[in-house]
């Protein structure tokens, strides 16, 4: 999944659509007791490898052995995954830490139950053929990008950080391409997750040098892509919640143990999706959910504090973030 999906959510549209939605109801509020419960599940894009584990949860009947009856759906054109769970048209969604960061430091209550992969998988890619195998080697290149204010605070540290001139980058706004369409053509370097197209340039047989953004700086390494929810429903059904997190935890266990059929229950659900494709990054992505950790979607305060300073720092969030609201492990099932 090209990294140009991840920011395009407008905090600011975000603040709007939470405060004209204050008052109304969370759409699941009976805790379960009317049989079952029916919850809206909203993804960040279209559908991915990196949500596989609610496939799995869906078409395994994890989720009906929670008594849930769970409806995925995709944001609209104009509406973001943190968009309709901070304003309770959505029970829970995939956001990332760099959102949700954002969010809380603007008054926007939503929170992050899970990690979904443990440590950042995106990074910088190019042609192979451009020889842009270091930070150093940006200088007089073309970067393809979505024109956030962290995506340039992003690439600029990086470099400062590791010996390069951000000031001979040329920036290029693209919005929402696709990589293998603009690289080399409208951009020399752009920003993707390597479990999507990292995995099918591999596919292509397209060679690429990919510098992951992990390894620039570790307050980079932080949580992307995020299970999230809003305070309300965290705090008035934390039951609901423990439920959803037992099968989605369950799900994505499954697809550590067993990516070729996680990703056969990924394509039941997309039957659109390319299905080598889906098979080659499921192999790869189902070593980094958990990759390091005690167990699937536990997270670290380090980890959030870590980029929430780094944020802080480049002016990017305007106040500190108070990281015990942002995350919480709490309903993730005992292991």
């Amino acid at each position: 999944m090209n990294k140009t999906i991840k920011i395009m959510i407008g905090m600011l549209l975000v603040l709007s659509v939470f405060l004209s939605a204050c008052g109304k109801k969370e759409s699941s509020n009976d805790g379960g007791k009317t049989g079952s419960q029916e919850i809206t599940v909203v993804l960040d894009w279209f559908p991915n490898t990196n949500h596989t584990g609610l496939y799995v949860a869906k078409e395994k009947g994890y989720f009906k052995d929670q008594g849930l009856k769970v409806r995925i759906i995709q944001p609209g054109e104009n509406s973001s995954a943190d968009q309709l769970v901070a304003s309770g048209k959505a029970d829970f969604g995939i956001s990332y830490q760099e959102n949700i960061t954002q969010a809380r430091t603007q008054g926007i209550p939503i929170k992050s139950i899970g990690a979904i992969i443990q440590h950042n998988t995106s990074g910088f890619a190019s042609l192979k053929k451009d020889k842009i195998k270091t930070v150093k080697d940006f200088e007089g290149k073309r970067y393809g990008g979505w024109g956030a204010p962290s995506e340039e605070a992003t690439l600029k540290a990086a470099m400062e950080k590791n010996g390069g001139d951000y000031s001979k980058v040329k920036n290029v706004t693209l919005g929402a391409v696709d990589f293998f369409k603009s690289i080399g053509r409208d951009a020399d370097f752009e920003w993707i997750y390597y479990g999507w197209d990292g995995i099918e340039a591999e596919r292509q047989g397209k060679e690429i040098n990919f510098i992951p953004v992990k390894d620039l700086d570790p307050a980079l390494d932080y949580y992307t892509p995020v299970i999230a929810t809003s305070d309300k429903l965290a705090k008035n059904n934390p039951a609901l919640a423990k439920k959803f997190m037992a099968a989605t935890a369950k799900g994505y266990e499954y697809a550590i143990e067993n990516p070729d059929e996680a990703a056969d229950s990924l394509l039941k659900g997309a039957p659109e999706l390319n299905k080598e494709l889906v098979k080659k990054s499921q192999q790869w992505l189902s070593t980094q959910y958990q990759a390091d950790a005690k167990q699937w979607g536990i997270q670290k305060k380090a980890v959030w504090n870590n980029y929430a300073d780094w944020m802080y720092k480049r002016k990017l969030i305007q106040k500190k973030l108070d990281v015990k609201d942002a995350f919480t492990n709490k309903f993730l099932p005992k292991r």
